[in-house]
């Protein structure tokens, strides 16, 4: 369903249905956003926040079908957002930004290095994009009689777990809290050098300034509650794929972050953010690789509630 007289019609039709919906919203370039995003709506809304996790098709292609399908998909699943948007009643939103085959090596899932710097065409800066959809969401909510918090809970796990990491530093002052697993043992660092190795974004603050236009807001950073965990018999390690990181950056974070994921990178990235005071609880679940359980979900929900 689209928005626009579709959409309004939508909000009649529901208050005699039951149940959640999820509503297609178009690109809207003039608006800020050249992809559209996924919208899901409790029938009865109970926590007045917006949840925002990002796409992660886990693979390449250029058939954006492909990742609007995962998308629609992910967003009525039970991944770490959709879940949490069913036990707390709460509206989420789910981007549909396109990964491609062509141009492979541009991570946008995990929002890396070639990705922010694009300077031009629909995927310059999808950081600002994510932010005008948020914005656009908050005005459909409002049009269905849900009034959110101007701040939105962060969730993602994977590529859309880094994509999460990333996006707090980026702009911690338009979120009130950051849910975020498999890191692959490697966390944004709130430095711009360490052991005498500048870190240019995504590995520390270098030159974030340079690629942002504006400076770090780490008073705002580092009392954002964040909840980040890995699993301990978690193998997948992102550093060693090029899609990823750069040969220049494999060779950064081996050398001062630790060619082990875990434990020496994984612990190395904790003490970082608790040494420039950063209001997060760390997790490392045992028996646990590369997903969630029912425990973890539920650690998470009881972080939430004790944040908002």
């Amino acid at each position: 369903m689209k928005v626009k007289l579709g959409f309004l019609l939508f909000l009649l039709f529901s208050q005699f249905c039951c149940a959640e919906t999820v509503i297609e919203i178009d690109a809207a370039p003039e608006k800020g956003f050249y992809f559209p995003f996924l919208l899901k709506i409790p029938e009865v809304t109970k926590t007045k926040y917006l949840i925002v996790e990002t796409n992660n098709t886990g693979k390449v292609s250029d058939n954006f079908d492909e990742h609007y399908t995962n998308a629609k998909s992910a967003i009525s699943g039970n991944a770490i957002g959709p879940w949490l948007s069913t036990q707390l009643n709460a509206p989420i939103l789910i981007p549909v930004f396109p990964r491609g085959e062509q141009d492979w090596q541009t991570y946008t899932h995990a929002l890396d290095r070639d990705t922010l710097l694009i300077d031009a065409g629909k995927l310059k800066r999808i950081d600002l994009q994510l932010l005008a959809m948020i914005k656009e969401a908050k005005k459909l909510l409002l049009m269905h009689s849900v009034r959110v918090n101007e701040k939105v809970i962060m969730t993602g796990f994977s590529a859309s777990g880094t994509f999460a990491n990333r996006f707090s530093l980026l702009h911690p002052d338009s979120i009130k809290l950051v849910v975020a697993g498999g890191l692959n043992g490697i966390l944004m660092l709130p430095v711009s050098s360490l052991k005498e190795q500048k870190l240019n974004y995504p590995l520390g603050l270098n030159d974030f300034e340079a690629i942002t236009g504006g400076s770090f807001a780490h008073s705002t950073w580092k009392v954002l509650p964040q909840f980040l965990f890995m699993g301990a018999n978690d193998t997948n390690d992102a550093a060693k794929y090029d899609d990823a990181y750069s040969e220049s950056e494999r060779q950064v974070i081996f050398s001062v972050m630790g060619s082990n994921m875990q434990p020496e990178r994984w612990q190395l990235c904790q003490q970082m953010y608790l040494k420039f005071n950063a209001n997060v609880v760390f997790k490392t679940y045992k028996g646990i690789g590369h997903g969630t359980n029912l425990q973890i979900h539920n650690d998470i929900l009881a972080f939430i509630n004790n944040n908002i």
